[in-house]
């Protein structure tokens, strides 16, 4: 055994997803173990990729990445379903609060397990205080308001606080030690360590009780890696794997995903607030649920529910005390 497959573990997934992707028309071992390096690590991955990102995984032409996209359409299970099984599925779905009954109000109990939740605000507005008090919450019992469960934190400004989360803790009853022991954390540098990270998770909630995913903020790196409009379009291809990564791992491990992102003007608008979010219609399609804060008076911030398919647009106002999010 050479290459790749002689550095994973036996019997382990990524043993069994080379396996299965060899029996793909017009997949050797070199081509397998190719497309696992490059992320494609299940067979509806490469279901529903593209034959452009195929050929250029694999250094293939786009004919012979089509015919494997075409046999792995029809290895896959990606049928219709019975909404009855949604609904069942759906059942399954867990909230975390937020620390604020009048935010969990407008999001209908808290932030959801099998969703992305994205919080975008102003620098100062709160995003990464609500992220912080939401990796405290996520290890409460379920009658307190959480999942008992652990958080995996994927910082990009070198924002996250231990102390914070101490604080937090304390003033939930947990044990200080424990709670930062139910943390893990990666500090990202470049898109494609971000990327990298989320992949990890995969693995993580495999062996561990991984409830919660937060990435604070999912734009900031994409927004310095690809400046003016020639980058656009390979930014936007490039966060849409990234965001197809996060809803994966959302929907297949009961995650809660919550990501925090900035604001930028609107030239474009006459009316009503200027702002709106960073990352376009790529990220304004993947995020299941979209809110925006900003600031008001004293230490307070209003919230707004933007979008989210089974609640109307709402409002809330919350603070921000030593103890964390408060009404």
């Amino acid at each position: 055994m050479t290459g790749l497959k002689a550095g994973i573990k036996e019997g382990s997934g990524g043993e069994r997803f080379l396996t299965e992707i060899e029996d793909l028309q017009g997949v050797g071992p070199a081509t397998s173990e190719k497309l696992y390096e490059a992320g494609f690590d299940s067979i509806e991955s490469i279901a529903t990729g593209t034959a452009p990102e195929l050929s250029a995984a694999v250094n293939i032409g786009e004919k012979s990445a089509l015919k494997i996209i075409r046999s792995a359409r029809d290895a896959a299970d990606m049928g219709y379903e019975k909404a009855k099984d949604v609904m069942t599925r759906r059942e399954q779905v867990e909230r975390i609060s937020l620390g604020s009954e009048a935010l969990n109000e407008i999001l209908g109990g808290g932030v959801e397990t099998q969703s992305i939740t994205e919080f975008f605000g102003e620098f100062g507005s709160g995003k990464t205080q609500i992220a912080h008090q939401l990796a405290v919450n996520s290890q409460l019992l379920t009658e307190d308001g959480g999942v008992d469960g652990k958080a995996v934190y994927i910082d990009t400004e070198n924002t996250f606080r231990p102390e914070r989360i101490k604080e937090m803790a304390e003033s939930k009853g947990l044990d200080q030690e424990q709670a930062l022991e139910n943390i893990f954390v990666a500090r990202a540098t470049t898109t494609d360590h971000q990327m990298l990270l989320a992949e990890k998770v995969e693995e993580m909630a495999k062996e561990d009780d991984i409830k919660l995913l937060i990435v604070d903020a999912l734009m900031s790196i994409f927004r310095t890696e690809f400046v003016g409009r020639g980058a656009l379009a390979e930014r936007q291809q490039k966060l849409g794997k990234h965001l197809a990564t996060l809803r994966k791992l959302a929907e297949t491990y009961n995650i809660a995903v919550f990501v925090t992102n900035h604001v930028q003007s609107d030239p474009n608008s006459f009316f009503g607030d200027p702002t709106k979010p960073i990352g376009g219609h790529v990220l304004g399609h993947a995020a299941t649920c979209r809110i925006y804060i900003k600031k008001s008076k004293k230490n307070t911030r209003k919230a707004r529910l933007i979008d989210h398919p089974a609640l109307p647009p709402m409002s809330a106002k919350f603070r921000i005390s030593e103890e964390g999010i408060r009404n």
